[in-house]
């Protein structure tokens, strides 16, 4: 998988963290998901937990391999 790129976050006053993706919002997290995504992102590489915690991990072709006869049950 491609390594993510684009994505930054601002830690805000009162514990927000606002995340973007190429100036565009993606997630706003409060309180407790906050800190543990704080904690993360320090302790791993940022690009790769900012796209898991806002779910752009998937690149779009699930849904194709999905629908493929092959993979129908």
């Amino acid at each position: 998988m491609p390594r993510p790129h684009g994505f930054s976050y601002e830690q805000h006053t009162g514990g927000t963290v606002r995340i973007t993706h190429h100036g565009r919002p993606a997630a706003t997290l409060n309180g407790p998901r906050a800190a543990r995504f704080l904690a993360e992102a320090e302790a791993s590489d940022p690009q790769l937990v900012m796209a898991r915690w806002t779910g752009d991990y998937k690149r779009g072709n699930e849904r194709t391999a999905r629908d493929h006869p092959r993979n129908r049950r």
